[in-house]
């Protein structure tokens, strides 16, 4: 309750002003979920507005229509988070087709743990990207899981256990330049892929979306292969790749524009949830 009369004084706006409200459905943790969803379908019924239960994942994939560079339909996306490594055909609101995803550990899990390994924290992707820009380039070679298959797959488990028995051999001093071989070893596999996509549907816009999608050195690589290749790459603003509440509103927004029917008023939560 004290977020939300934050934000609605911060808008301008009363509580009565609101025509619809959404919340994450799924998937992720039930605890954390159930608190969202009590919350909006507690107050749905006050103020008598529908409710929507939102996709976490369709979230991040539209939030790069709440940017100032929008991207057409359709395009291929990258969803590259914490949690999910997925690569989706977009071809409107609701269309949505899977063409890869990772077998074993999300990009943004290997960026956590490898950060970990290196004594960075937890969560520390950023802190490894960080730490990456002042290491030595080619000085460790890493595996580049699954590059060779010809598919749109991904794992990266193998990689992280690599790094786990390069840092037991090196030393502080050699951190940054396995930081560097780690995050080089991810960035031209993702890229790699997303280039297939685009080749094997036939089409010149990629979206990526997701906390892994503000990486300095995957927009860089992605922006220069996309440019040889004479296509478009769009993101979302850094504070709209991170999980946030702006991209699960307008999700709900839009739906609710499209007429769909709300969430019936339960509190019921989909921890594993296809999108």
């Amino acid at each position: 309750m004290p977020l939300t009369r934050r934000v609605l004084a911060r808008a301008g706006r009363s509580m009565r002003e609101l025509y619809g409200i959404g919340y994450t459905e799924g998937p992720g943790l039930a605890g954390a979920l159930l608190v969202g969803a009590s919350y909006a379908q507690a107050l749905g019924v006050a103020l008598g507005i529908p409710v929507l239960g939102i996709h976490h994942l369709e979230g991040h994939l539209l939030s790069p229509l709440l940017s100032a560079r929008r991207p057409q339909f359709p395009f291929v996306a990258l969803l590259v988070s914490g949690g999910h490594t997925q690569l989706m055909r977009v071809d409107g609101v609701g269309e949505y087709r899977l063409l890869g995803e990772t077998q074993d550990d999300a990009a943004g899990e290997a960026f956590d743990k490898t950060a970990k390994l290196l004594g960075l924290g937890y969560p520390g992707g950023p802190a490894l990207s960080a730490l990456a820009e002042n290491g030595k380039p080619g000085r460790y070679a890493l595996p580049r899981p699954m590059l060779a298959s010809g598919g749109l797959d991904f794992s990266f488990s193998g990689l992280k256990t690599a790094v786990l028995l390069l840092a037991g051999k090196a030393g502080p001093a050699d951190h940054a330049d396995i930081a560097r071989a780690f995050v080089d070893a991810v960035v031209e596999v993702l890229v790699a892929k997303c280039m297939r996509a685009l080749q094997a549907n036939g089409l010149k816009r990629l979206v990526v979306a997701g906390g892994v999608g503000a990486n300095r050195q995957l927009r860089a690589a992605l922006d220069a292969e996309a440019a040889r290749r004479s296509a478009e790459v769009y993101y979302p603003e850094p504070e709209l790749c991170t999980d946030n509440g702006a991209m699960i509103a307008f999700a709900a927004a839009t739906h609710l524009q499209r007429g769909e029917a709300a969430t019936p008023h339960a509190f019921t939560v989909k921890p594993r949830l296809p999108l």
